[in-house]
């Protein structure tokens, strides 16, 4: 500021110029707070951006593995800083026409006080849910997954409904 006034008094700027000086000085300086509440953002495309929302397949990816005979793993792997609900787990076999309930364990999760959802139980690390599917499996059987999550940033995912085809037996 020091140098803004030094600059108009000298004797050699005219007026329209000094004022077109300070204006410009102003709104110069107007700008800084609005520019020191804009998100950071990295130029590096490995160290991450926490308030950008990633796509569903990477912020929870899933897999299925079978582990017994009528008896598969779902495992579900958050990415850092989401969270996936308790309440928005289910869980269906669709074989033609037919789609049957499949019941299923959660391990405990965090309590948390949510800005969607009020209290819920969420999981931000590997969650595995067992499934029993006891009957035999026919070609094209699916097993239905329904899931939703949240970034701790704010940014909450739509309900998901995925599939995965069943080996035959």
């Amino acid at each position: 500021m020091l140098a803004w006034c030094l600059i108009v008094m000298r004797p050699d700027v005219s007026r329209p110029s000094a004022a077109l000086l300070a204006v410009l000085s102003i709104l110069a300086l107007a700008t800084i707070p609005a520019l020191a509440q804009l998100p950071v953002r990295s130029s590096d495309p490995l160290a991450g951006d926490s308030q950008q929302a990633l796509p569903i397949d990477e912020a929870f990816p899933w897999y299925v593995s079978e582990a017994a005979p009528g008896q598969f793993r779902v495992i579900f792997n958050p990415a850092p800083e989401h969270y996936l609900y308790r309440h928005a787990f289910g869980f269906r076999l669709q074989t033609g026409d037919e789609e049957l309930h499949l019941d299923f364990q959660l391990p405990p999760g965090l309590e948390k006080n949510d800005q969607f959802f009020g209290a819920v139980v969420a999981y931000y690390d590997q969650l595995t849910v067992e499934l029993d599917i006891a009957q035999d499996v026919t070609a094209g059987a699916l097993l239905l997954i329904e899931f939703q999550g949240c970034a701790d940033w704010g940014f909450c995912y739509p309900p998901q409904q995925t599939q995965f085809e069943l080996p035959t037996r």
